[in-house]
């Protein structure tokens, strides 16, 4: 791996391919009584988060625990960059206090690249603005390779990743850590919320684009829903919340499209009646959960590649 992980560019399908080896591995300690591997005593790592994280926070939290290291959680609203303190001096504020290891999420789309260029320890990028999430996108390979037969399994599958494409930043580390895993990437989404350029995007990745959801779902071997991001969004890029159910909202009725055991995924949180039906959410097919668990062991993986050093390996 390089010395940060910024992008899913970062990592070859080969290195993924490791990642998600020490990651099950990794994954056999969340069924052990104590729940420690000594790989981290000694290092510190921070989680300096300028949004809000439920999920992504807790489990960085937990992989750096279990691994021994020592994690200190930072935020924006409870650190200096309230105060109108500049990015750069936050960082670098941090990590004098001897640091190990970074992990930063920010609304700024290229903000993990930027600090990553004034740090000389590792970097990890928990999602910056509408740019990328890998350890996301990693999750959700590792979690569809376990549920569709181990390693080489994506191979030839078809993913359809559906929802709000526009402001994802996990639709953008997906489309390229599941082509690297062989998978073939069906992106469906109203033309509202359909990224700008993404034709020419698409065929220069090679993944296919839809506007018609219940045309895709016959034919896909997992779908992943995603969350409409109120929050990014400045205008009304639909007309009501009903009709984006209606076009695109894997309801109870388009459960019965898919094929029997078909995974779906929704990387969180979910929006219950919006995008995903509660029976669809809780389906015997779903995965969401065991992508929560799976969060953890790949950052513990992460964490444990970037830090850990030749002599722990």
């Amino acid at each position: 791996m390089t010395r940060h992980l910024l992008s899913i560019d970062d990592v070859s399908a080969e290195e993924i391919q490791q990642l998600f080896t020490t990651a099950a591995e990794m994954h056999d300690v969340q069924k052990r009584e104590v729940k420690k591997l000594p790989a981290l005593r000694g290092r510190t790592v921070i989680n300096l988060f300028f949004e809000d994280s439920t999920r992504t926070r807790s489990s960085f939290e937990i992989a750096g625990k279990w691994l021994s290291a020592d994690v200190i959680n930072l935020s924006a609203k409870g650190s200096s960059a309230s105060k109108g303190e500049s990015l750069r001096d936050t960082v670098l504020t941090v990590t004098a206090m001897g640091v190990d290891g970074l992990v930063m999420r920010h609304s700024a789309s290229g903000a993990a690249h930027q600090v990553a260029g004034w740090l000389d320890i590792p970097v990890i990028n928990a999602g910056d603005g509408m740019h990328e999430h890998p350890t996301q996108a990693l999750l959700d390979g590792y979690t569809l390779q376990r549920q569709l037969g181990g390693p080489g399994s994506l191979e030839g599958k078809r993913i359809a990743i559906v929802g709000d494409l526009t402001h994802s930043r996990v639709f953008r580390s997906n489309v390229k850590s599941l082509g690297k895993l062989g998978a073939s990437v069906i992106a469906v989404a109203p033309p509202t919320l359909m990224p700008s350029g993404i034709a020419e995007w698409a065929k220069a990745d090679g993944f296919a684009t839809s506007y018609t959801l219940d045309d895709v779902l016959p034919e896909v071997d997992a779908v992943m829903m995603l969350r409409v991001q109120r929050e990014r969004m400045s205008g009304g890029y639909f007309p009501t919340s009903r009709e984006y159910t209606v076009g695109y909202g894997l309801t109870r009725q388009r459960l019965a499209l898919l094929r029997e055991g078909v995974p779906i995924l929704h990387p969180g949180p979910m929006n219950r009646g919006l995008e995903i039906s509660p029976e669809a959410a809780d389906a015997a097919s779903s995965r969401i959960l065991d992508q929560v668990s799976a969060g953890v062991a790949i950052r513990m993986s992460v964490l444990y590649h970037l830090l850990a050093g030749e002599e722990s390996a």
